[in-house]
Formats: C-alpha cells, sequence, structure tokens
C-alpha cells in the first residue's frame, strides 16, 4: 500500500515559491515535499510544481484544490501521473 502520493498543481502563479505551496497545501494535509519546476537554464518557476502528501489526505487536497483561484489564476490539482521517458536531446 502506498504511504504517500504525489499531486500535481498547475497553472500556478510564477511568483509562487516552495514555502508558498507548501503553506497553502498544509492547510489539508501534511506536507512531505513541496517543489516548483524551474526551467533549467533560468532557474524561473515552469507555473507547475509537485506536492507529496499522506495517501489518505490526497483526495481531500485535490478535491479543495482544484478549480479554486491563486492571484487571478485557476489551479489545476490532480494526482501526478508517472513522468514520460523522453528523448535526450544533444
Amino acid at each position: 500500500m502506498e504511504l504517500q502520493k504525489t499531486i500535481y498543481v498547475g497553472n500556478l502563479p510564477w511568483s509562487v515559491t516552495n514555502e508558498d505551496l507548501e503553506k497553502t497545501v498544509s492547510q489539508y494535509a501534511e506536507v512531505l515535499t513541496a517543489r516548483i519546476a524551474t526551467d533549467r537554464e533560468t532557474g524561473r518557476s515552469r507555473g507547475f510544481g509537485f506536492v507529496e502528501v499522506p495517501a489518505d489526505k490526497a483526495e481531500a487536497v485535490i478535491e479543495a484544490l482544484n478549480g479554486s483561484t491563486w492571484e487571478d489564476r485557476q489551479l489545476t490539482v490532480n494526482e501526478a501521473r508517472p513522468r514520460e521517458e523522453r528523448p535526450r536531446r544533444y
């Protein structure tokens, strides 16, 4: 049985930090990790992130935050899918 689930949080404002994301999700569940995806070259936010929460709390977080608004942006929140393997670019 899974102990934790990873949740995808999309359409985040560019200014959101890992700490902001953790603070928001922690209203609904214990946050194990929270990280904003950043561009490798510029280090700027890519507008989405991932949060790990206990598996039994994941659905409550998704229901609470999916479709909610953060700085005039409607969030997309769902269970993260496994990363697809992409061919390396040379």
